[in-house]
């Protein structure tokens, strides 16, 4: 009597229509999928607030961070240890399947790749209808001419994920006889069953989404704190320590004059990369203005000096000039003028509106050594325009 492929639809015990092996493992999936979604926006937002904590000197936040990402590893380590081992082999069914078509994708190698469109019917006793697969099996080549389309195979399948289908290659005797025997119908189109787990993709692209999301959950939390001025940034102790003077005068309330410096400690000095632009861009915001008539770098001190009254044309914008290039001329102005032993170093910039076709302020680096003293101009750009170095001994 041949086989029909078809068989009872699976009942759960108290007799009720109940979730078939297939849909169970799928919920079990999207159950998994939810939770590691879950998890990765805490553990974002619990890094993120690892982060905020560390640059703005929060210890509540930052203890809050890593508690929550600690808690995690230990609940992750826990049920590692709790979860069945990983090399617990998943349970298989053998049934006679119809090969419907098959079509080898490679010759190179004595294995070959092959396509098997195949009907899968399993034993009335699993409780499972006839379905239709497509799978990939190497086949050695000795072996192809056993199969063929219309003839039967023996295979093994998983109930809980229907599409892992293998062919058995060398069945037992009795299963070999019963394929011989076999005849069976071919299952509907319809019934082709695919591995949902080419969507996998889509569930890691809303994990690393999660994740992203609850690190800028945090981030806007703290955005007042960490975008705010440098006074606001954090601790005084996280800052270059400087002293600092101001003085100003009011005129009839219409010109105001002011001057504000500020000393870096040792060892630092204005000449680290972008340190010009962060001490001028403090002074700048200490007197309330960008456009002052005097700019004065030493080895660590900077002073602006201003005066409301003037014109813009007999101003400057210090936010405008470009301090990471005026190292490169003290370096120019102390190894080519003649200076051997230079001793102290000074940058004047100030307004020049008439200087070298109107491109200004002027920039004037100063060197003093034993030798003397001598200077190097610049235009606004840090373009050398004329070298005065120390007059030699006549």
């Amino acid at each position: 009597m041949g086989t029909t492929g078809r068989g009872p639809v699976a009942q759960d015990p108290a007799g009720g229509n109940g979730l078939t092996e297939q849909e169970s493992s799928a919920f079990r999936r999207t159950l998994a999928g939810l939770r590691l979604t879950f998890t990765s926006g805490v553990t974002g937002a619990a890094a993120s607030a690892v982060v905020v904590g560390v640059i703005l000197g929060r210890a509540p936040v930052f203890l809050t961070g890593g508690g929550v990402l600690l808690l995690l590893v230990l609940i992750g380590f826990v049920a590692g240890r709790r979860s069945p081992g990983p090399d617990a082999p998943p349970v298989t069914r053998t049934a006679l399947a119809r090969i419907e078509d098959l079509r080898a994708t490679n010759g190179e190698s004595a294995d070959v790749p092959v396509e098997f469109r195949l009907t899968v019917a399993p034993e009335p006793a699993d409780g499972r209808p006839a379905y239709r697969v497509v799978i990939d099996q190497h086949i050695n080549l000795v072996d192809i001419p056993a199969y063929r389309p219309g003839g039967t195979a023996v295979v093994e399948y998983r109930p809980d994920e229907p599409w892992e289908v293998r062919i058995v290659t060398r069945p037992t005797p009795e299963w070999s006889r019963r394929a011989e025997a076999a005849e069976i119908d071919s299952a509907p189109a319809s019934t082709l069953v695919e591995n949902p787990g080419l969507g996998e993709g889509s569930w890691c692209v809303l994990v690393l989404f999660a994740f992203l999301a609850g690190a800028a959950l945090v981030v806007l939390l703290f955005r007042g704190e960490l975008f705010a001025s440098d006074d606001a940034a954090g601790p005084a102790s996280e800052r270059p320590a400087v002293t600092s003077s101001a003085s100003a005068s009011v005129s009839a309330s219409v010109s105001r004059t002011f001057t504000t410096s500020t000393t870096v400690s040792a060892p630092s000095s204005l000449l680290v990369l972008g340190r010009m632009r962060e001490t001028v861009t403090e002074l700048a915001e200490r007197a309330g203005t960008s456009d002052v008539t005097a700019l004065t770098i030493r080895e660590r001190r900077m002073e602006i000096r201003g005066d409301s009254a003037r014109p813009p044309a007999e101003t400057l914008h210090v936010q405008m000039l470009p301090y990471e290039l005026f190292p490169a001329l003290v370096r120019e102005a102390r190894t080519t003028l003649g200076v051997r032993t230079p001793q102290s170093w000074r940058i004047d910039v100030a307004p020049d509106p008439g200087a070298w076709q109107g491109v200004g302020p002027r920039v004037r680096v100063t060197v003093t050594g034993e030798e003397g003293t001598a200077h190097l101009d610049a235009d606004a750009t840090a373009r050398i325009v004329e070298r005065r170095p120390v007059a030699k001994a006549g």
